[in-house]
């Protein structure tokens, strides 16, 4: 069995060789319930409290800096110009966008009046964050000293809105070649819901582990299970017997990582005995969670990673070590 000595990415290689691996206590966009989401301060506090995972989304810039965020441009939910007031929607994407002029954005505070600000009340402020950089946050971890923590790197693409990042082949590149720069390929995994940037991330570096996003009902659905769609790189579950774990299999991943109302003990089997990982997205409340790992769950991504460490640290999971460091 892995140790908490090894990361969580050692630990998916462990599972693909056919044993088990250890649960994977992922902080979704840095803990976002707690500091301001996919921030450096985030980051630090994760990595204080101790997570195996630090779960994040990355876009790419007009000047092709990879700068990490969620949305594909400027959320006007999170985004302050120079003078305090927060942008109106939508927001410019980062492809139009040079670094320099990221950097004039404070994203340290939710819009007070906003649903995200109801979603997450007791969301630390911390005014003056500026959207990272990914080679920041990799500077971050090499300062707290954790030689452990893994990364699990979205991929920011909508195939639906292909003028708003980069095209699948320009983006992965240019990630591939600042994670290969930054000399963190043995500690990421790579995740999308656009399975098309996870394919062209097993052609140039197949050693790094594919996510493989799912979400099957409300007005985000991503995949159906009889047909493709514009999400799943032309692979239909249908031609699986409609099994999303087949397909992925088929697809060639090494984690299945659905919204965690779509799974069930027997999914998880079935992914489990085709030698996929399951990561479950995103698990927020206590009895959830209890649930997931009941299930048997290898990990799940929690805007909570200090309520999770909890209920892990109750199901008999050993916690992984805290980092102490700040931003």
């Amino acid at each position: 069995m892995p140790t908490r000595a090894t990361t969580a990415l050692a630990a998916l290689w462990v599972l693909m060789a056919g044993e088990a691996m250890g649960f994977d206590l992922e902080a979704h966009r840095g803990g976002r319930a707690l500091l301001a989401e996919n921030t450096l301060p985030a980051f630090a506090n994760a990595l204080s409290m101790g997570v195996d995972t630090l779960e994040l989304d990355v876009g790419v810039t007009a000047d092709g800096e990879v700068v990490v965020s969620h949305e594909r441009g400027l959320n006007p939910d999170l985004a302050r110009g120079p003078d305090g007031a927060y942008i109106t929607a939508p927001g410019t994407p980062f492809v139009k966008l040079r670094l320099d002029e990221v950097r004039t954005y404070d994203v340290g505070q939710i819009r007070p009046d906003s649903a995200y600000a109801r979603q997450f009340p007791d969301q630390r402020a911390v005014p003056g964050t500026r959207i990272p950089t990914l080679s920041e946050l990799f500077a971050l971890v090499r300062k707290s000293g954790n030689t452990r923590v893994g990364f699990n790197i979205e991929t920011k693409i909508d195939p639906n809105h292909p003028d708003q990042s980069l095209d699948p082949q320009a983006f992965v590149t240019r990630l591939l070649r600042l994670i290969e720069a930054e000399k963190f390929s043995d500690r990421v995994m790579i995740q999308s819901f656009d399975w098309r940037t996870l394919r062209l991330v097993q052609q140039q570096a197949p050693k790094i582990p594919t996510v493989y996003l799912t979400l099957e009902r409300g007005s985000g659905q991503t995949v159906a299970l009889d047909k493709a769609t514009n999400w799943t790189a032309g692979f239909n579950p249908a031609d699986h017997s409609g099994s999303l774990p087949r397909t992925i299999k088929a697809a060639g991943g090494a984690v299945w990582s659905p919204y965690f109302g779509d799974v069930t003990a027997a999914l998880i089997s079935e992914a489990r005995g085709l030698g996929l990982g399951v990561v479950v997205w995103t698990v927020n409340k206590p009895d959830d969670m209890a649930r997931m790992i009941e299930l048997g769950v290898d990990g799940i991504i929690s805007d909570r990673p200090d309520l999770l460490r909890q209920i892990a640290g109750e199901k008999g999971i050993a916690l992984p070590a805290g980092t102490p460091v700040e931003p």
